[in-house]
């Protein structure tokens, strides 16, 4: 798992080394409040991290301890729930909603569960599409309709089969645009209450796919989505193809929100469990020296 993660922090890695070519053992807040910068965590945050810092010279350790403490609430606990278990996926057009449901629905499958899709987002014909040709490679069921049909009805629609078929895994696809935020914030209500009607305490969880490549522009389109409907866990996509790796720790001390995987590939299995020390410690690897390096 390590690997994949150290990978998708490659580019990032670059990047820092464009301020920070020389790893050391020690580092002073300027040229540390430059890495971060660098690497895209949010201004305000590196502000925070460097002023809650009162040593002159900063060891791995200590930005250690402040990195781990932005990424306080990227645990999560799974509730309690009659099967089906219902994952509602919501994200905007782009950031690779439909690739990172098939890998979910892959990853559930590769434990041995019964995985159903809903292509919910009936506002792009190009999403069904997509998610039906995802769903034959996997060989997963999928309820799907045409373009235009009521999302909300596809959703009633897969966990009412789930229920009767005895499957273990419900994922709905859901838009990502509608003509204003207003039609969006109202359609993916309505997809609430229908999948609380359909199934008891369903959607069970609601997961935001984030583009890894927007980095901190993301943050105020997930507080949107939160406000909407309410998020229960984040997934990053794209991570392996940006610089922007320090706007994780931005988004989840921006959010409180759990993050739930890393997209770190094209490929179904390409889903890593988000690892707090995991990720830390990739990058604190980028940037500072073993004693017997200095």
């Amino acid at each position: 798992m390590f690997g994949f993660i150290k990978k998708s922090l490659t580019k990032t890695v670059e990047a820092i080394k464009t301020v920070a070519p020389k790893k050391k053992i020690t580092f002073s807040k300027d040229e540390l409040e430059d890495i971060l910068l660098e690497a895209d965590v949010e201004y305000a945050l590196v502000e925070i991290i460097i002023n809650e810092i009162y040593q002159e010279k900063i060891t791995r350790e200590i930005l250690r301890s402040k990195l781990l403490a932005t990424l306080a609430y990227t645990s999560y606990k799974e509730p309690q729930y009659t099967p089906p278990f219902v994952d509602l996926v919501v994200g905007v057009n782009g950031a690779g909603k439909t690739t990172t449901i098939s890998k979910l629905a892959y990853k559930y499958k590769q434990e041995g569960k019964k995985v159903l899709l809903g292509a919910g987002d009936t506002f792009r014909a190009a999403a069904i599409e997509q998610l039906t040709l995802w769903a034959n490679k996997l060989d997963i069921p999928i309820v799907a309709s045409k373009q235009g049909h009521d999302s909300s009805a596809v959703a009633y629609d897969a966990i009412d089969s789930a229920k009767a078929k005895g499957f273990d895994n419900v994922i709905i696809d859901t838009a990502g645009r509608l003509h204003t935020q207003t039609n969006l914030a109202n359609e993916l209500k309505k997809i609430n209450r229908i999948c609380d009607k359909a199934h008891m305490d369903a959607p069970h969880r609601t997961i935001l796919i984030i583009d890894g490549t927007q980095g901190n522009s993301a943050i105020s389109q997930a507080k949107a989505f939160n406000e909407m409907i309410g998020i229960d866990g984040i997934i990053i996509t794209k991570l392996d193809g940006t610089a922007k790796g320090g706007s994780i720790f931005s988004i989840a001390y921006a959010l409180e929100l759990p993050i739930l995987y890393v997209g770190t590939g094209e490929q179904p299995e390409n889903l890593t469990p988000f690892d707090k020390y995991e990720f830390v410690d990739g990058l604190l690897d980028a940037i500072f020296a073993q004693e017997e390096e200095k």
